[in-house]
C-alpha cells in the first residue's frame, strides 16, 4: 500500500484507536503517555505517533485547525486501519460558570461549518459513539476530574466567535451563540463535528474530550491528556469484552 498523500501513513502505520489532537506540537507530548511510542511520520500539519496500550496499538495524530483537514486526516487514518478517533483539545465554554481546565465530554456537535455539507445534508445530526462517550466518562470519574457532558459546537472561523462585533454579520453570529448556549451547548471547537460526520459515513466511531476555556486561569492540559488516554485504556476493554 502507497503513503496516504497528506498524512504519509500507510496500512501498518496507525491502530484502530486515534487520539487527534489539533496542534502538531502535542502529538509528541500526547504519545509519551503511551508505550514504546515512534514517530510515524510528518507532512503539512500532519504528525503521527504510535505506540501501544495495554499491548494494543494506538496512535496519535494532529489534525490542524478547522474541519477541512480533520476530514482528510480521519479519512486517511482508515484507510489504514483505524476505526476509532477522538478528538482531544481546547475549547471556549458556552455555559456560564464553567471553569478553565474543566473538561467537556462531547455527546454530539452543532454542524456550525461547511466541511461536512460535502458529505451528507444538514439534517442528519453529528452524533458521538456511545462507546467513546461511556469510555470517556469512566475515564474522567476514575480520575475524580472536574467535567461537562453535552453538546459541543463547532464552527469555520475562531474571531468570528471571540471578536463577532469585527463581522459584518455581528447580529446574526451573537444570536446564534445565545441559541447555543440557552439550547445547553457546553462548548466551541473547530473539529468535532466533521469527524464525527465522516466517522459515521465510513462506520467508524467519533468522539471529542476538550479542556474547556472559562473563568479562571487556562493551564497546561495535563489532566486532559490524562483522562483521554484512560478512554483508550476504557474502550480497549470494552472491545476485548465484546470479542469474547
Amino acid at each position: 500500500m502507497t503513503k496516504q498523500h497528506h498524512t504519509h501513513t500507510q496500512e501498518g502505520d496507525v491502530g484502530r484507536y486515534v487520539l487527534m489532537p489539533g496542534d502538531p506540537g502535542r502529538v509528541p507530548i500526547i504519545a509519551a503517555h503511551l508505550d514504546d511510542a515512534r514517530h510515524v511520520a510528518t507532512n503539512r500539519e500532519y504528525v503521527t505517533y504510535t505506540g501501544t496500550l495495554d499491548g494494543v496499538p494506538v496512535s496519535v495524530t494532529s489534525t490542524g485547525i478547522g474541519c477541512p483537514s480533520s476530514a482528510i486526516a480521519v479519512e486517511e487514518l482508515f484507510r489504514c486501519g483505524a476505526d476509532t478517533f477522538i478528538r482531544v483539545g481546547t475549547s471556549g465554554g458556552i455555559q456560564p460558570g464553567t471553569k478553565s481546565n474543566e473538561i467537556a465530554i462531547a455527546t454530539g456537535a452543532i454542524r456550525h461549518e461547511g466541511t461536512s455539507l460535502h458529505y451528507i445534508p444538514i439534517e442528519f445530526p453529528a452524533v458521538c459513539s456511545i462507546d467513546v462517550v461511556q469510555s470517556m466518562r469512566k475515564a474522567v470519574e476514575r480520575l475524580s476530574l472536574p467535567h461537562k457532558v453535552g453538546i459541543s459546537h463547532s464552527k469555520d472561523s475562531f474571531y468570528g466567535e471571540v471578536e463577532p462585533e469585527r463581522s459584518a454579520n455581528s447580529d446574526e453570529l451573537l444570536e446564534f451563540w445565545r441559541a447555543w448556549r440557552e439550547g445547553g451547548a457546553i462548548c466551541s471547537e473547530m473539529e468535532l463535528s466533521t469527524i464525527c460526520i465522516v466517522s459515521s459515513l465510513l462506520g467508524a466511531r467519533a468522539g471529542g474530550m476538550m479542556a474547556m476555556y472559562g473563568e479562571g486561569e487556562f493551564g497546561p492540559l495535563d489532566n486532559l491528556i490524562k483522562a483521554a488516554v484512560e478512554s483508550v485504556r476504557e474502550l480497549i476493554k470494552l472491545d476485548k469484552a465484546k470479542e469474547r
